[in-house]
């Protein structure tokens, strides 16, 4: 780890601004989904032990630069309170308009939580006055959001140009569970992408040929590499102009000796639902007319037995349509197969998370990233913003 962390500062009598992730599904009034609040506790805890104050700022949902109830952070203060136990100042008066007013509030309290972020236009413009006027809350800055490390904004990037900033323990698992699969990862390396298109992540499998041993392809981008092989795909996912693309991949790969496995059957439906009619058809199989919805029960065998020997896996992306029933069991073998290798297994955020969350298969795997953006673009070797701003030990 090369970033500097809350390990490596003083915190006794400081003020600490922290960006944390508290991005969370919001039903009825309260939080369906807590794993981002937990993933923020062993910051917070450290924290309280030793600071003089601690300030959160997060955002909520994509809100239109003005404050908006249904994407209020009251709930996620309610909920962190419980979880925290520990009672949490919520300030929902304008940074803008009362700074001092919120410093004195702040400092009465050992920890307080900012209204939405992304209420504030200048948010997501990296507005230096925005940035400046969190940079007054604290006298260090501490990033914690992963989850936003990809995304240029004040509070991510501005006011890190202000602070002396670190790293939160959140940031610092990312990074390096991130960073040692693809520096230096144990052997077979095996990566699982998935999810509907090539152009989501053909940046990802690009720079993962160098690294990885086999790739192992599913969900709706599978099929352009299948038509760029030149098989059937009946009215499945495609995406014309990536075709000559994933074929040059697919060319790519094996130059470097790196095996690709695409589906060797498939379930099939005549429409996009369960109401259609669905079957179980071969590689060459589809028919005009039908759509791939999920691989097939021999290419989840196929899958499975590449994971058994695995000691480093990386999973990005579902195998099918798993929100529908009749198509969840292939990115379901998925997940059993990776909960029984025995190395090191990292889930990309998003949707592999939601399946795992539903399969109840996600505390089986070495680490579930919080990011599902930030540990894609990651994982495409990009430099993140919100890292980059880190300061260097």
């Amino acid at each position: 780890m090369t970033k500097r962390t809350i390990e490596d500062v003083d915190l006794r009598g400081k003020r600490v601004l922290v960006r944390v992730d508290l991005n969370t599904p919001i039903e009825n009034g309260a939080v369906a989904d807590d794993t981002r609040i937990r993933a923020i506790l062993p910051t917070l805890r450290y924290l309280i032990a030793r600071a003089k104050s601690i300030i959160l700022v997060s955002h909520l949902g994509r809100p239109k630069d003005a404050p908006d109830p249904q994407y209020s952070l009251k709930p996620v203060a309610e909920c962190l309170s419980e979880l925290a136990r520990t009672p949490i100042n919520f300030r929902t008066d304008s940074l803008t308009d009362n700074i001092e007013a919120v410093k004195k509030s702040c400092e009465k309290f050992k920890v307080t939580l900012l209204e939405n972020i992304r209420f504030y236009p200048g948010e997501t413009k990296n507005d230096p006055a925005l940035a400046a006027k969190l940079a007054q809350l604290g006298d260090i800055f501490v990033n914690d959001a992963f989850g936003a490390a990809h995304r240029a904004h004040a509070s991510t990037v501005g006011v890190a140009q202000k602070l002396p900033t670190v790293a939160g323990f959140l940031m610092k698992k990312e990074i390096e569970f991130l960073s040692r699969a693809l520096e230096n990862p144990d052997r077979p390396f095996v990566a699982v992408l998935g999810g509907a298109k090539v152009s989501d992540k053909i940046g990802v499998i690009q720079n993962l040929i160098p690294k990885v041993d086999t790739i192992i392809i599913g969900g709706g981008m599978a099929y352009t590499f299948m038509v760029a092989q030149g098989k059937p795909i009946g009215k499945s996912l495609l995406e014309t102009d990536k075709i000559d693309l994933s074929r040059q991949t697919l060319e790519q790969a094996k130059k470097k000796g790196v095996k690709v496995l695409l589906p060797i059957d498939h379930v099939v439906s005549s429409e996009f639902s369960e109401k259609g009619d669905v079957k179980i058809v071969g590689e060459n199989a589809i028919p005009e007319g039908y759509m791939a919805l999920d691989i097939g029960p021999k290419t989840a065998d196929l899958y499975a037995k590449a994971l058994a020997d695995a000691k480093t896996v990386v999973w990005n992306g579902p195998m099918g349509v798993f929100e529908m029933e009749k198509f969840a069991e292939g990115t379901h073998k998925i997940a059993q197969a990776m909960a029984k290798v025995k190395g090191v297994t990292i889930v990309g955020g998003g949707d592999s998370v939601s399946a795992l969350e539903r399969f109840k298969l996600a505390d089986k795997m070495t680490h579930v990233s919080t990011g599902g953006g930030a540990s894609l673009e990651f994982l495409e070797g990009k430099k993140l913003p919100g890292i980059e701003a880190i300061a260097n030990k």
